[in-house]
């Protein structure tokens, strides 16, 4: 039950994307940010009613203005809610003591290789609860809520047996039932090769094909499918072939690709018909074309490289060839242990050649359709659910301009305010 109407008014500017659900940007509609000065925006039962400038909202509206929550937006930009279409929110402990290593010279690969990295954070998650999984997902979300952000993909990919990804799997359900912020789920059974495979990860991809994934589809576990395609973890024949097995049982492909070395992920992606390719930091030219041409979207993780040390991914150039980019915090334990989307943002201006009109393109509807939602959230159109953020900001540049800093106001998922004053203040 939804309470009274809602009424945001007088926004600096009122950031829409209008036009823009069909299919993702690209090239220079990702600079289109569709903008409303003295912008509102009227909300009933959840969902946006109708979107404009402030005088013609006041005058559509005359009749219900004084049983409406009116919320004045003056000198405060209005934008979508933003959307993280990759993460690893479900999982247990933290892995600081990597962090050190690596300052010290250790790399990602070595650590993983010496029974860190994933297959630390997979031990810890095993021996977890499902219950108490939840309670640091709903710590996690909330993080996310305070930085803007009303809808969240998450991966499994911690448990690299059945009992401890399906626990993965059914605390993001639930974490989505319990918390305002929405969950989307991808099975990532093929994170990595289990110790108890390293000699034969055929054999551990014949398990997920044949054992893991036709329950996710059966139970409704996940709607996409992901695979770490890198050397040293699947190959791009062991990831074709999860991938093509996903999709006959109706689970969208997604794929981490070519983070670490070129390996044909993102070529691979344009030919599988992914949803989206990840991570992308040293794709080649010709598999960047190939995913412009069949609407493959980029989704891009700054925080990674940064936290990681490593040179970022070229999204200026995808940009220019045409693949459509979206942006996200990759939210994990090991390489990117942030839940900070405006952040991302930052980053992706500085060291990907994003501006940052591109940089919100990317981070609310492009990465809308990285996760098949942006018939739903991404833009603020009549009709879509009531998803907004109010920044303390006079323009949208400023966001990228004083960075690295928190500058959420009010944010509404669903037509309930439950950011005021940048702190929470939903009912759980």
């Amino acid at each position: 039950m939804h309470s009274k109407s809602i009424f945001i008014t007088h926004a600096n500017q009122m950031i829409t994307f209008k036009g823009s659900s069909h299919k993702p940007l690209t090239k220079e509609k990702m600079s289109e940010l569709h903008i409303v000065e003295d912008g509102a925006v009227w909300i009933e039962d959840g969902l946006i009613k109708a979107a404009g400038k402030t005088s013609d909202l006041e005058g559509q509206f005359q009749g219900q203005l004084n049983e409406a929550e009116i919320i004045d937006a003056t000198g405060k930009i209005l934008l979508p809610g933003l959307v993280d279409p990759h993460t690893h929110l479900v999982y247990a402990g933290s892995r600081e003591e990597e962090f050190n290593m690596r300052l010290n010279g250790a790399t990602y690969m070595e650590i993983m290789n010496n029974g860190g990295g994933i297959h630390a954070t997979t031990s810890k998650t095993r021996k977890a609860s499902e219950e108490e999984l939840v309670q640091e997902s709903l710590i996690r979300l909330d993080r996310f809520l305070k930085h803007g952000v009303t809808t969240v993909e998450a991966k499994s990919g911690y448990g690299l047996d059945w009992e401890t990804e399906r626990k993965q799997l059914e605390a993001a359900k639930k974490a989505d039932e319990l918390h305002p912020v929405d969950v989307v789920r991808t099975f990532m059974g093929a994170h990595a090769v289990p110790a108890e495979y390293k000699k034969n990860p055929d054999a551990f991809i014949d398990l997920v094909i044949e054992e893991m994934l036709p329950k996710v589809a059966e139970e409704k576990l996940a709607e996409f499918n992901d695979i770490f395609c890198e050397r040293g973890v699947f190959t791009p024949e062991q990831s074709r072939k999860l991938l093509e097995a996903g999709k006959k049982l109706g689970l969208k492909p997604k794929i981490h690709a070519d983070e670490i070395e070129p390996y044909e992920g993102a070529e691979l992606a344009a030919e599988v018909g992914a949803i989206s390719a990840d991570h992308l930091l040293r794709a080649s030219d010709k598999g960047m074309e190939m995913m412009a041409k069949k609407g493959v979207i980029g989704v891009l993780l700054p925080g990674t490289a940064f936290f990681l040390m490593a040179e970022a991914a070229r999204g200026r150039v995808m940009i220019d060839k045409g693949v459509p980019v979206a942006l996200s915090t990759d939210c994990n334990p090991g390489s990117s242990p942030t839940c900070s989307m405006p952040f991302m943002m930052n980053l992706a201006c500085l060291h990907m050649g994003l501006t940052p009109a591109e940089a919100i393109s990317a981070a609310t509807i492009n990465a809308a359709h990285a996760i098949n939602r942006a018939k739903e959230i991404g833009s603020i159109e009549e009709g879509k659910k009531a998803d907004l953020l109010l920044l303390n900001v006079p323009n949208y540049m400023q966001m990228q301009y004083h960075y690295g800093m928190n500058h959420t106001d009010t944010v509404i998922k669903n037509g309930e305010v439950v950011i005021k004053g940048g702190s929470l203040c939903y009912q759980r």
